[in-house]
C-alpha cells in the first residue's frame, strides 16, 4: 500500500487565530493571548510533543535554516515561521504586548557536546543561550523550558585556541542562570533519559525549566525502568533487511567488514541475541563511529531502545540468517575445536562469525577470545560457522545482510508520530534524505517535550492532537483516514 501523510491548513477559526499571532487581534478586534513559541525550532521535535501535550499547534516557530523551517512549516502549517537569526527576530514586536504562555529553546549544543572532543568549539554557537535570555527579557513568557547536552552545565571562558579553560569550567552556566532568575524566574533542571518516558531511545539531555507565574515547577515521573524500556527493533522494517555482504560488485569497507564481525561476536554469540519476527533471522545494529578499543563493536542489541541519534545516519541494520542444525558434520558448538569450512569466491555457503586466515596450505583459527577478523569473500579467507542454542533449537549462520536505517525507523526511534511528514515540504518538493537524518538527529524528543508540557502547562490544554491526513493511494480510488 502506498501511503502519504498531508497537513491541511486550518480554515475558519484556526485561520483566524493565525491571522491574530501576526496582527494581535481577533476577527471581532478581541486580544489573542496565552501564546506559545518555539526558539530553534528545527523539523519540529519541541513543538509536536507540545501539541502532542496540549492539542494545539505552536503560534510562533523560529530557525535560521530554510532547510529545518521547510519541515516545520509542512507539519506546522498553521504556525507562524520566522526564518532568521534568533538574536535578530524581533518576538517583542510580534507578541506585541500579549502574554507569552510557553516558550521552549533548545539552543544548538554542537560546541558544549562531549562528542566534539578535543576540537575547538564555536564561540558562536556556545553563547545562544544568551539568545534565551535576551527574549525572555522581552516578551517576559510564563513558563521556559530549556533542553540541551548535559555539558552545557560546564559551559565556561574558551582559550587563545578555542579550548575550554577546565579551571573555569560552569562560569558561563552559572552567569546565565542567575541572569535568568534576576528577571524574576525560578529555576530547576535534571537530566533526563528519554527511554525512561517511553521512547525507543537512550538520549539523555538537560532540560531546565524557568518560571514566574507562581506555580510550582514539576518534573514527570518516569514510565520505564531499564527492563521494561521500549525496544527500538519494534520500529524496523522487516521487509526489508538490505543485501548480502558478501559477492558485492563493490566489497564493504574493511572497517565495515570488521565492525560486523565484532557485532556478531558480541549482540550474537556473547549475549542474547534479537530475534527476527519470522524466527528466520537474528539482528543488532551497528554503530559507523571510531570504536574505543581495538576489537570492539559500537553497536546494540534491538531489545534495547536506540542510543543517540545525530545528524547524519551512522546506523547499519545486520541481519544474519540462520537455519536450523542437524548434526551433518557442518558446524559446531562453541566449545566443541573449530572445523575448517572454506568456500570459493561466488558461492553461496555457509557464513559465521568465526573466521579462519589461510595463506596457499594453511591458516590459523580465530576464537572468541580476541576480536575478529574482517568479513570477505575473497580467496584467502576461510569460513567457519557455529552452532547457536535458540529456544532449544540448534542453528548456524547462513548468511549476513547488511543496509543502512531508514529516515522513517529514525524518526519512530526518535519518539516523532508516525504521521509526521519528513520526506516534502508543504509545496510537495522532496526533501532530501541527508537533510532527513540531520533533522531528526537535531530534534528534541517529541515525547519528552510532551511529558515536560503536559505536567508544567496542563492547563493550556485544547484537545487532542490530530494525526495528519493519511491518503492511501494504492488503488484508482483514493482513501483517506
Amino acid at each position: 500500500m502506498k501511503t502519504v501523510y498531508m497537513n491541511i491548513p486550518a480554515t475558519g477559526r484556526r485561520q483566524q487565530e493565525r491571522n491574530a499571532v501576526r496582527t494581535g487581534r481577533t476577527k471581532v478586534g478581541k486580544r489573542m493571548d496565552d501564546l506559545i513559541i518555539d526558539c530553534f525550532a528545527g523539523g519540529g521535535g519541541a513543538s509536536v510533543g507540545i501539541e502532542m501535550a496540549l492539542g494545539r499547534p505552536v503560534d510562533i516557530a523560529v530557525n535560521h535554516d530554510p532547510e529545518a523551517i521547510r519541515m516545520h512549516k509542512v507539519n506546522h502549517p498553521d504556525t507562524l515561521h520566522l526564518t532568521e537569526d534568533i538574536f535578530k527576530a524581533d518576538l517583542k514586536k510580534i507578541v506585541n504586548g500579549r502574554r507569552v504562555a510557553l516558550m521552549w529553546a533548545s539552543p544548538d549544543c554542537t560546541s558544549h557536546s562531549k562528542a566534539k572532543g578535543g576540537q575547538p568549539r564555536n564561540s558562536g554557537l556556545r553563547i545562544l543561550p544568551w539568545a534565551v535570555f535576551k527574549h525572555a527579557r522581552e516578551i517576559l513568557p510564563d513558563v521556559i523550558v530549556m533542553e540541551n547536552v548535559e555539558e552545557i552545565q560546564q559551559w565556561g571562558p574558551l582559550d587563545s585556541k578555542g579550548h575550554p579553560i577546565p579551571e573555569r569550567r560552569g562560569e558561563d552556566y552559572k552567569r546565565f542562570i542567575k541572569a535568568m532568575c534576576a528577571l524574576g524566574y525560578r529555576f530547576d533542571s535534571r537530566e533526563l533519559v528519554a527511554a525512561d518516558y517511553g521512547a525507543p531511545t537512550t538520549r539523555k539531555r538537560w532540560y531546565a525549566i524557568f518560571r514566574r507565574d507562581g506555580k510550582d515547577i514539576r518534573w514527570p515521573y518516569p514510565a520505564r525502568t531499564r527492563e521494561n524500556w521500549e525496544p527500538c527493533g519494534k520500529y524496523i522494517d522487516w521487509t526489508d533487511l538490505g543485501k548480502s555482504i558478501f559477492d558485492r560488485k563493490k566489497p564493504l569497507a574493511e572497517a565495515t567488514q570488521r565492525r560486523i564481525a565484532n557485532g556478531i561476536r558480541k549482540y550474537i554469540l556473547e549475549s542474547e541475541p534479537y530475534i527476527v519476527k519470522d524466527e528466520r533471522a537474528l539482528a543488532f545494529i551497528i554503530q559507523y563511529h571510531g570504536e574505543t578499543k581495538e576489537g570492539d563493536s559500537r553497536g546494540q542489541l534491538l531489545s534495547e531502545p536506540i542510543k543517540t541519534i545525530d545528524t547524519s545516519n551512522r546506523y547499519g541494520l545486520v541481519t544474519t540468517f540462520i537455519t536450523k542444525y542437524y548434526k551433518s558434520g557442518i558446524g559446531q558448538a562453541i566449545k566443541e575445536p573449530i572445523h575448517t569450512i572454506t568456500t570459493s569466491p561466488g558461492h553461496f555457503g555457509l557464513v559465521s562469525a568465526f573466521l579462519i586466515k589461510y595463506y596457499g596450505s594453511g591458516g590459523s583459527c580465530q576464537g572468541v577470545d580476541r576480536p575478529l577478523d574482517t568479513i570477505t569473500t575473497k580467496d584467502r579467507f576461510g569460513l567457519v560457522n557455529v552452532v547457536l542454542e535458540i529456544e532449544g533449537e540448534q542453528y548456524i549462520l547462513k548468511d549476513i545482510f547488511l543496509r543502512m536505517l531508514k529516515p522513517e525507523e529514525l524518526k519512530l526511534m526518535q519518539g516523532f508520530p508516525k504521521d509526521y511528514i519528513i520526506n516534502r515540504d508543504i509545496e510537495g518538493k522532496p526533501y532530501p534524505i541527508k537533510e532527513q537524518v540531520a533533522r531528526i538527529g537535531n530534534s528534541v524528543v517529541p515525547i519528552m517535550a510532551e511529558a515536560l508540557v503536559r505536567e508544567n502547562c496542563g492547563y493550556l490544554k485544547v484537545g487532542e492532537r490530530l494525526p495528519n491526513l493519511l491518503i492511501d493511494e494504492s488503488e484508482p480510488q483514493l482513501k483517506f483516514a
